[in-house]
């Protein structure tokens, strides 16, 4: 490709110094030899301009014997009578190369800053598709990680739940056939049978749990999940949580520490208390029986209430305080979590009220207690706009200790 473009340039040389020559002797007496050397140069410089500096040094040589045969006397010889000539003849020559090299020099710049152009781009492309393919992998990582995530949630929360009432509802019709498995008789007595439609009842409510928790996900994820604002206490959201939580807490003392003048929030009041039931759950779950657990809520100075849920149990590490919030991370076994704090269940509740929390405006985080193990979570909710707050429920004040 290049020897072919020097060909043409050879060849737009010799053409173009016969032309330009042709058109300057048409001219005749009327042109004096400086713009014949300007004009030649010109040729020159064009020709080195576009085809590099081989092309224009011929140029270069065929303009001088052009301009020393033609316009120079003796004219018709390439012989030069008077010394200014020579002088002229070699300025013109020199010029012309000069101007020649320093094109082509040019020209070779622009070339190697164009093939670094492209390197760059190159460069860059294979950086992006790594940068895709780490993307992808890693994708492709944490699909695979929370797909297992997912099985052992399923066979854990799905498969023992469905054990339990598989064998209560076999023993209670083997009892009611009055056969079993080995033909002998089964008897039951009416505590037998109680506890048995017990496990039954909390099983399926079990079940009912994790579905429910795995739709409120999917609404999550999918942006779907519509919040229902209203004024709200939080003494009232407190109080109602707790009743739904006393079959958890019984075996806690449950204290409840809230600001006197604490402001009404504009909240889905439902959507909240099932944020404060799943860490007054996750306490009951995680601390000995007998310690207590600490609820408080109380104002911000930046518009917000805090709500607080602290218990005496295990001191969660720092180094998975945030993957706690993400879905299914108490059922992996990935070693995540490791020995420290044995979780179970499928890791659902926390990521859900993260959601809820930000649907809010709000943030949920966990930080070091003041004193002694435990874990404390912390949440805080916007106020909402100014409106006169309803009334506070007498059935909770500040400082109130409930013993389970």
């Amino acid at each position: 490709m290049r020897s072919q473009r020097n060909w043409t340039g050879y060849l737009v040389a010799a053409l173009g110094i016969a032309v330009t020559t042709a058109a300057l002797k048409l001219f005749g007496s009327h042109i004096n030899s400086t713009t014949v050397a300007l004009a030649l140069l010109l040729l020159v410089l064009m020709v080195a301009t576009r085809y590099g500096a081989s092309p224009a040094v011929t140029a270069s040589i065929l303009g001088v014997l052009s301009f020393n045969y033609f316009f120079l006397p003796p004219f018709g010889t390439l012989t030069i009578a008077a010394p200014d000539n020579w002088v002229a003849l070699f300025a013109f020559l020199v010029t012309a190369i000069t101007v020649g090299q320093l094109s082509a020099r040019a020209e070779r710049r622009a070339e190697e800053a164009d093939a670094g152009r492209r390197e760059i781009e190159r460069l860059y492309e294979e950086l992006q598709s790594a940068f895709e393919r780490a993307s992808h992998a890693e994708a492709l990582k944490q699909s695979e990680k929370l797909k297992s995530a997912l099985l052992d949630a399923v066979t854990h929360d799905i498969r023992t739940p469905l054990t339990s009432i598989k064998a209560s509802v076999s023993t209670l019709l083997e009892e009611l056939q009055g056969t079993s498995v080995s033909d002998r008789p089964v008897t039951l007595d009416i505590d037998a049978r109680r506890e048995m439609l017990e496990v039954i009842d909390e099983e399926c409510d079990r079940l009912n749990r994790f579905v429910e928790g795995l739709i409120e996900l999917a609404r999550i994820e999918a942006g779907e999940l519509h919040l229902r604002r209203r004024w709200g206490v939080v003494d009232e959201i407190v109080a109602t949580v707790l009743q739904r939580a006393e079959p958890l807490t019984r075996n806690h003392e449950v204290i409840v520490e809230i600001a006197d003048e604490i402001p009404a929030v504009q909240v889905d009041p439902r959507a909240v208390a099932e944020v404060v039931f799943t860490l007054i759950d996750n306490a009951a779950k995680y601390s000995p029986a007998g310690t207590k657990i600490l609820v408080t809520a109380q104002p911000t100075d930046d518009e917000m209430i805090q709500i607080a849920v602290e218990d005496q149990g295990q001191t969660l590490p720092p180094d998975i305080r945030e993957r706690v919030f993400d879905k299914f991370f108490r059922a992996t076994r990935d070693g995540d979590a490791g020995d420290r704090i044995q979780p179970k269940g499928t890791g659902m509740g926390l990521p859900v009220a993260k959601g809820i929390v930000e649907a809010h405006g709000g943030r949920i985080w966990i930080e070091d207690k003041q004193e002694g193990p435990g874990t404390r979570v912390v949440f805080n909710l916007p106020i909402g706009d100014v409106e006169t707050p309803p009334d506070r429920s007498p059935d909770m004040i500040a400082g109130q200790v409930i013993t389970q």
